[in-house]
C-alpha cells in the first residue's frame, strides 16, 4: 500500500507534501479537544500493535501478499482524529527509518492511509455503530479504509504516468478488494476480542493497568518477533504492479525481529510524546 520515491509525478508528490501538513496540524488539534489522560498509553501501545501488523504480510493472489493496515481498527479505539494522527506517525517512521514507502511520498502515503483511509475507516460505524448493523460497521469500515487508500494510491500513480494495462488494472483492483475483505474480517476479529477481555473498548479511554493494554501489547511484542517466521513472502500490491521487490533489508529472525522491536519503540515513544504534548496543550 506504500508508494515507494520515483513512481509519483513531481506535481503530485509536492502537492500531496504540501497538503498533508496542514491536514495532520488540523487533526492534531481534533484530537487535543477529545483526548483523555488515560487515552495516551494507549495511543502508543496501538501504534505499535499495527506497525507490528503491518509486518505480517498474508497471501491474497497469486504471488501478492497483503498486511493489516489498521486505520479503522485505530479510528475504532481511538477516535477518528488521533487515529490519524497516529497512523501518521507510523508512515513516518516506517519511510524515515525503515524505507518502508517514499520520503518524497510521504505525503500521498499520508494523505493516503492516515487522512482519508482513516475517516473513510470510520464513516460506517459513525452511521450504523449504534445500531443492530454494529458488526457490519466494524466490518465494512476496515474494508472501506483498504478500498479508498488503495483506489487514491492508483489514481496518483495514473496522474503521474504510470501506464496500467486495463487488464493490468484489473487485476490490481481485484487483488485490493480481497485485502479489504480480509481487513475488515480482521478488524471486526480484533475488535471483538478487545470488547471480549474489556466491554466497550471502543473510544473508551484505558488506564495504565487496563488488560486491554496489556493484550495488545503483548501481541503486538508476538508479531514483531515470533509473526515474522510466519510472515507470507512476495510482493504486496503496489510493489506488484510496480513490478518491485518487496523491501527487505532483514534476511535472519534475529535481525528482523531487532528490526521489529525497534520500530515498536520507535512507534510507542513517537505517539506517547505526541499524546502528551497535545494533551498539555489542550489544558
Amino acid at each position: 500500500m506504500h508508494i515507494p520515491d520515483g513512481f509519483l509525478s513531481t506535481p503530485v508528490w509536492a502537492t500531496l507534501d504540501v497538503a498533508a501538513a496542514p491536514a495532520v496540524v488540523y487533526l492534531t488539534r481534533r484530537a487535543q479537544r477529545s483526548l483523555d489522560e488515560n487515552q495516551v498509553p494507549l495511543l502508543g501501545v496501538l501504534g505499535a500493535f499495527v506497525f507490528a501488523a503491518q509486518m505480517i504480510n498474508f497471501p491474497v493472489g497469486p504471488g501478492t501478499t497483503g498486511h493489516l493496515v489498521g486505520g479503522a481498527l485505530l479510528a475504532f479505539t481511538l477516535g477518528p482524529a488521533p487515529a490519524s494522527v497516529v497512523m501518521a506517525a507510523i508512515l513516518a517512521i516506517q519511510a524515515l527509518v525503515f524505507q518502508d514507502g517514499g520520503i518524497l511520498a510521504l505525503g500521498a502515503n499520508i494523505t493516503n492511509m492516515a487522512v482519508m483511509g482513516v475517516l473513510a475507516g470510520y464513516l460506517p460505524f459513525h452511521i450504523w455503530g449504534a445500531t443492530k448493523w454494529r458488526r457490519f460497521s466494524l466490518f465494512a469500515g476496515g474494508a472501506l479504509s483498504v478500498l479508498v487508500s488503495a483506489c487514491l494510491a492508483l489514481a496518483e500513480l495514473l496522474i503521474s504516468g504510470v501506464r496500467m494495462p486495463p487488464s493490468v488494472l484489473s487485476v490490481s483492483l481485484a487483488l485490493f478488494t480481497v485485502s479489504a475483505i480480509l481487513e475488515g474480517l480482521i478488524t471486526l476479529a480484533v475488535m471483538q476480542a478487545l470488547e471480549r477481555i474489556q466491554p466497550r473498548t471502543v473510544h473508551q479511554p484505558q488506564p495504565s493497568k487496563s488488560p486491554v493494554l496489556a493484550a495488545v501489547a503483548l501481541t503486538a511484542v508476538l508479531l514483531a518477533t515470533v509473526g515474522v517466521l510466519f510472515a507470507a513472502g512476495g510482493p504486496d500490491g503496489i510493489e506488484k504492479l510496480l513490478k518491485l521487490q518487496p523491501a527487505s533489508l532483514h534476511s535472519t529472525f534475529l535481525s528482523q525481529a531487532s528490526a521489529g522491536i525497534l520500530g515498536l519503540l520507535l512507534i510507542y515513544g513517537a505517539c506517547l510524546v505526541i499524546g502528551r504534548v497535545a494533551r498539555h496543550r489542550s489544558l
